[in-house]
C-alpha cells in the first residue's frame, strides 16, 4: 500500500526541499506551478501546469479545484502531459479565493497531495 504524504505548497519549502541533497528524492514534490501559490489571475485564465521533480503515473493523479463557495470542479489533465507534468484546462473562474488541490503517485509509489491557493480577479 502506497504511503501518504500531505504538504501545503510554500514557495520558501520548495527550495528548501531542492536545496538539501536527498530530501526530495523520495516522493513527487513540485517545483513549478500555474497558477502559482498565492498568485493573482484573471478569470480567463484556466491553463493548470503543475511540474513535479520526478516522473508521475498519470493514471492514478488527481486534480481539482475549489471554489470561493465551497464547490469543487474536477479536472481532467491533458493525455499529452510531459512524464514530470500534469497539465489540464479549467472552465473560467469567478473572482475570489480559489484552491487547486492536487494527488500524484510517484513512480517510487508514494502518494503525495497538496492545495495550492490562488486568488482570481
Amino acid at each position: 500500500m502506497p504511503s501518504v504524504i500531505r504538504f501545503r505548497v510554500l514557495p520558501s519549502l520548495t527550495a528548501l526541499l531542492l536545496t538539501v541533497p536527498g530530501a526530495a528524492s523520495a516522493h513527487a514534490i513540485i517545483v513549478s506551478s500555474q497558477p502559482a501559490s498565492g498568485a493573482t489571475i484573471d478569470k480567463d485564465a484556466t491553463a493548470i501546469r503543475l511540474r513535479f521533480n520526478s516522473r508521475i503515473d498519470h493514471a492514478r493523479s488527481r486534480l481539482k479545484l475549489r471554489a470561493p463557495d465551497g464547490a469543487e470542479q474536477a479536472l481532467t489533465a491533458a493525455a499529452d502531459a510531459p512524464a514530470d507534468e500534469i497539465d489540464a484546462q479549467a472552465r473560467p473562474l469567478s473572482p475570489g479565493v480559489w484552491h487547486l488541490q492536487w494527488q500524484v503517485l510517484s513512480v517510487d509509489g508514494h502518494i503525495t497531495r497538496g492545495d495550492i491557493p490562488f486568488n482570481v480577479r
